[in-house]
């Protein structure tokens, strides 16, 4: 089974600096590295403590890149809405030529109102843009001379240097959470799939799961569906009780982050992203003990943290974990010993467990 380390920043910037978080992250993800995780994974967000030290996933990836040589580098994920396809394929490629092939470019539609408005970008058009810019960074990734005419991009014919080094392309993931056509437009086109479930019901996402593998495989992309990364939080310690206890400031101050940014929804409303003007409501009733009773984070000792991926196996079928050890005011020795512990103590415990699909038999 597969693993990897998912930096989502969610940190108060009064209690830790841009730059000292990075050096950390940057520390951890080397580590990572000799521990022998499968990716490095980081996001796009901006202004606020919740995800505002990541604007840009690839530059944090390319510093990753010169501190490691075998982890996967996951953008999860660039957004198209906020960014040009040539600009955006041009940085992926070149992040691709510096890491020797080892990018997996994510791609997501973003969902802060503040950020649509900062880019003003009307919220509305968000998937028609994110739709567009992924077919048009594919086209400049594989085609020598690109015309494109988009309904929000128009350019041409040029060519796209540096080209990848992955052929035809760097695979292509895309972010989806709990809308049944994104899960079912991820299939149809073949993409892989990134899933952050921390606030969906569980049975949702396992049901949306079984529709992207069987819309994956009646498109013809292969039996079995495509891969699938799934965030979680991770907190181990030694001890079971301790871990509990540690770990409940910093995923109050996760949610509390999270809030922050999601009040830019009170007042609003959006045709693209139904439901969403209850996201406060829903982070209001999402409590420490509900973390723990519905196992919506992966928190105590190695035995304990074990038992809980594999429930989480059971429910969603073959995933690649990508775990977030740095989220709150967690220190960097907690997060050092979180991916230190799973890495010599968990991860061996679940050697039997697969973390991409497995062939189907044919249908006759």
């Amino acid at each position: 089974m597969r693993f990897g380390i998912n930096f989502f920043p969610s940190v108060d910037p009064r209690q830790l600096s841009g730059h000292a978080y990075y050096q950390q992250a940057l520390a951890l993800a080397a580590r990572a590295d000799e521990l022998g995780y499968h990716h490095i994974r980081t996001v796009e967000h901006y202004f606020r403590g919740y995800g505002g030290y990541s604007p840009s996933p690839v530059v944090f990836l390319t510093a990753v890149a010169q501190r490691t040589r075998r982890v996967r580098l996951v953008t999860g994920a660039v957004l198209p809405a906020f960014n040009h396809p040539i600009k955006l394929a041009a940085e992926l490629a070149m992040l691709d030529c510096l890491s020797d092939g080892r990018l997996d470019a994510g791609f997501a539609r973003a969902f802060l109102p503040e950020e649509f408005d900062a880019f003003q970008v009307p919220m509305d058009e968000s998937r028609a843009r994110f739709e567009e810019g992924i077919a048009a960074v594919k086209r400049l990734w594989t085609e020598p001379d690109v015309r494109f005419e988009g309904s929000f991009h128009q350019f041409g014919p040029l060519p796209l240097l540096p080209r990848p080094v992955q052929q035809p392309h760097p695979p292509v993931w895309v972010a989806a959470i709990q809308t049944t056509e994104s899960f079912v437009w991820a299939g149809e086109q073949g993409y892989h799939l990134m899933i952050v479930p921390y606030l969906s019901a569980f049975d949702s996402v396992a049901a949306n799961l079984q529709t992207y593998r069987k819309s994956y495989e009646q498109a013809g992309h292969g039996a079995g569906g495509g891969n699938v990364q799934m965030s979680f939080h991770l907190y181990v310690a030694e001890d079971g009780v301790a871990a509990r206890h540690e770990a409940q400031a910093p995923m109050e101050e996760y949610i509390r982050l999270f809030r922050q940014s999601a009040t830019a929804w009170l007042g609003r409303t959006s045709g693209q992203y139904k439901g969403y003007e209850q996201l406060v409501n829903i982070l209001d009733a999402i409590t420490y003990d509900r973390v723990l009773q519905e196992g919506r984070a992966l928190i105590g000792d190695p035995v304990e943290v074990a038992t809980q991926m594999r429930a989480l196996i059971a429910q969603f079928g073959p995933v690649e974990p990508s775990l977030q050890v740095m989220f709150g005011n967690t220190s960097e020795a907690a997060a050092r010993r979180s991916l230190e512990l799973f890495a010599a103590e968990v991860m061996p415990r679940l050697t039997d467990l697969p973390s991409r699909p497995q062939p189907t038999a044919e249908r006759v």
